[in-house]
Parts: C-alpha cells; sequence; structure tokens
C-alpha cells in the first residue's frame, strides 16, 4: 500500500491543493484563447512553481499538476502540439520542485480531464482518437513521477471511460473528479446533463478506480452530489469545488466565497465522509490555509 494511500485510509483529512489557472490568472499570467492555462508553462514557469508552494506552504499534503489542460487534442489547436511530451513532463518537474519548500512529504497527482480546445464540445476527440491521446498524456505523467491520475472534470459517459481506460494502464492509483450540477426538479446531474450522477456511478467501471470525487461544482451542489456517491460507491471520496463562473478563456471572479465560508462548508462535506478536500477554479491558498487550520481531525470512520 502506497503511503498516500495509507493517509487516505486513515483518521485524517488530507489536504489538497486550490485551484492553478484561475490563480494564475489572478496573478497576471495571460490564458490562452485554445489551450486556457497550458500556456503558462512556457510563458511562466516560474509563476507555475510559485502557485504549487504557496499551495504547499498553506497545508496542501497533494498538489496537481498544470495539465489539466494539456491533452493533446488541446495543445494542436493552440500551436502547441508538437511540444505535448515537453509541456507534460515540465508540468510534473515543476511541482516536484516545489514540494522541495516543505520537510514533509507531498503527493504529486496528475491531472487528465475532457477540457476540449477553446472550451468547445467541437473540439472534442472521437473514440480512437481520445483513447490515444489520454493513453499518451497517462503514460507520460506517469513516467515523469507522478504518484496518482486524477481524472478532472468528468462530465459526461464517453470521455469519462476513455480517459479511465487510458489510466488504468499506469499502474498507478487512479482518482476520478466528477463535475455535477443540479436541476431545476433536483436531480444531480454531469454537466453535461446527458446523465444523472448516479447513472454515471452505476455505468462507468469503477474497479480500478481508488477514490472518487465531486470537483469543479460549486460549493452548494456539492453535498447533494456527495451524498449520491456514498450511497453508491464503497470506496474512499473527496471533494474539491470552485467559486464563480468561466467564460472562455477567463474566470469571472464574481460572487467568490470567502475562505472562512470556504472552510465552514468542507466540514459539511466532510461530515458526508470526504476524506481528500480542496478546491477547484477560484479557490486560492487562502482558503486551503483555513482547511488545514479548520477542519477536525476525524476520530471516528466515517461509514461503516
Amino acid at each position: 500500500m502506497s503511503a498516500l494511500q495509507q493517509r487516505l485510509d486513515g483518521e485524517e483529512v488530507v489536504i489538497l491543493d486550490g485551484a492553478m489557472g484561475t490563480e494564475l490568472e489572478r496573478r497576471g499570467v495571460p490564458m490562452d484563447d485554445a489551450a486556457w492555462s497550458a500556456a503558462a508553462l512556457l510563458t511562466h514557469p516560474d509563476t507555475v512553481r510559485e502557485v504549487h508552494e504557496d499551495y504547499v506552504r498553506a497545508g496542501a499534503e497533494v498538489i496537481i499538476t498544470n495539465t489539466f489542460s494539456t491533452a493533446r487534442h488541446v495543445l494542436e489547436p493552440a500551436g502547441m502540439g508538437e511540444r505535448f511530451r515537453e509541456l507534460n513532463a515540465r508540468a510534473v518537474a515543476l511541482a516536484k520542485e516545489a514540494r522541495a519548500v516543505s520537510d514533509e512529504t507531498i503527493f504529486i497527482a496528475g491531472s487528465i480531464s475532457t477540457f476540449t480546445a477553446r472550451y468547445d464540445y467541437s473540439y472534442e476527440p472521437r473514440a480512437e482518437r481520445a483513447r490515444a491521446n489520454y493513453r499518451e498524456q497517462a503514460e507520460i505523467l506517469a513516467e515523469s513521477g507522478v504518484d496518482v491520475i486524477a481524472l478532472e472534470m468528468m462530465r459526461d459517459l464517453e470521455q469519462t471511460t476513455y480517459a479511465l481506460e487510458a489510466a488504468a494502464t499506469t499502474g498507478l492509483p487512479v482518482w476520478i473528479g466528477f463535475s455535477c450540477k443540479t436541476t431545476d426538479e433536483g436531480a444531480i446531474v454531469l454537466w453535461d446533463g446527458g446523465y444523472t450522477l448516479a447513472e454515471a456511478l452505476e455505468r462507468i467501471p469503477t474497479s480500478g478506480v481508488s477514490l472518487v470525487s465531486i470537483m469543479h461544482t460549486l460549493t452548494e451542489d456539492t453535498p447533494p452530489a456527495l451524498r449520491e456517491v456514498t450511497g453508491r460507491w464503497s470506496g474512499l471520496v473527496g471533494a474539491y469545488p470552485h467559486s464563480g463562473e468561466f467564460i472562455m478563456p477567463n474566470w469571472q471572479f464574481t460572487d467568490m466565497i470567502s475562505p472562512e465560508n470556504f472552510a465552514a462548508e468542507a466540514q459539511r462535506w466532510q461530515d458526508a465522509g470526504a476524506r481528500l478536500i480542496g478546491g477547484c477554479c477560484g479557490i486560492g491558498p487562502e482558503h486551503i490555509r483555513l482547511l488545514k487550520e479548520r477542519l477536525p481531525v476525524r476520530t471516528t470512520p466515517s461509514r461503516d
């Protein structure tokens, strides 16, 4: 059993970092109109490292690589396709460098997402290409030394299945992060809206998954989504919601949740069974610092 798995199986919450792309933008890094935060690996690598470092200093025990938008089918429309391997490997290297600011063991999760170039579904790859691209990215992340593959913004059944198949080939632990919303009727559905979260949990093969998260989801939609997960999944659970709104290529920092309120909400996610807790878009180091300070140590397991 890996050291990370042992931590998650323990009775304390493991603190995940916050957003990378929106934090880069907050610090003045331009976002690419096709590949969003991926271009920062070329233009502002020192800032990428600094964001990681600030999360580690804030108390994050797991940091996620800036590879959310570095799939080949995202980089090619941005004119960076030939640098695919270089950028994914660089993202892991920057995370490794950043963890040196702590004497504690800091784990690295390699992100693979269903993000599409220009945030336009017409750029979504078809089955054969999707499988090849996700597998290639997973292999590079694994070769570069990540501790776990984090599948992020899983919003449908098709692309999620392709990404999961690819991640499983690495032999590393795989985390799957579903992005959800609540309909007017109160149903919890994946972002694409074609399936409920319950249907996804029933239909997507999760035998190789070690943790299921609700992420890149509004904080108010997170508790009911977690209830769906814990009702259908007996393994480890995580939560890292977002705050604000995205209009490609910029995050809209409107109606942002304060660190105080975020920490208070996070206690609800812990009570609902989450062992891995952090933040996604709009959530920064000060939010993570309060999570580290405020989330109580478990005295009893969250589930039987």
